[in-house]
């Protein structure tokens, strides 16, 4: 049932397809439902540098963070805050700019949201499912085919040693 929920899953309607027999049948498209927490929660959960980078927008140092210049030739990467699947190790690479850099998402897993602080216009990425601030994308630099560089803080992801799940698919955020 369209609407309906089942354990954080919202079924919506994304479209109708028809068959030449004009049967129609009705697509589901699974809706991760936002999760939403006070900010004595997120502070009970996350460590104080995870908080300040995750809840309060801030940078970890360049250089600092444990998967700079961590490659793994399998696996993906998660929302420290939730667990949400954000990019694959196959999309990380190493931009030499201090923190790690991937140039595609999972489909559904980044949302954007243009960031005018500090005097200039960049482009946030943020968890789509908790809102945690995971860095900044880059557009226009030719360093991969997608032409994007996710500038993503350490602290803000998990890495899991395990195969990609089968559903999730990659491309540009922009």
């Amino acid at each position: 049932q369209p609407g309906k929920s089942f354990r954080n899953l919202e079924l919506r309607p994304r479209s109708a397809c028809s068959l030449p027999t004009t049967l129609h049948f009705l697509r589901l498209q699974y809706v991760m439902s936002k999760i939403t927490k006070t900010e004595n929660e997120w502070r009970e959960q996350l460590s104080e540098v995870e908080y300040k980078v995750l809840r309060e927008k801030d940078t970890e140092p360049p250089g600092s963070g444990e998967y700079d210049k961590f490659k793994p030739s399998q696996g993906y990467f998660v929302c420290k805050g939730c667990g949400n699947p954000l990019y694959s190790a196959a999309a990380k690479f190493n931009s030499g700019c201090g923190w790690p850099a991937y140039d595609k998402c999972f489909n559904g897993g980044v949302a954007t949201h243009t960031d005018k602080s500090y005097g200039m216009e960049r482009i946030e990425i943020l968890c789509a499912k908790c809102d945690g601030h995971l860095g900044h994308v880059f557009v226009g630099e030719g360093m991969t085919p997608t032409n994007e560089r996710h500038c993503v803080n350490s602290v803000s992801v998990k890495y899991i040693d395990q195969p990609v799940p089968a559903e999730l698919t990659e491309s540009k955020v922009t």
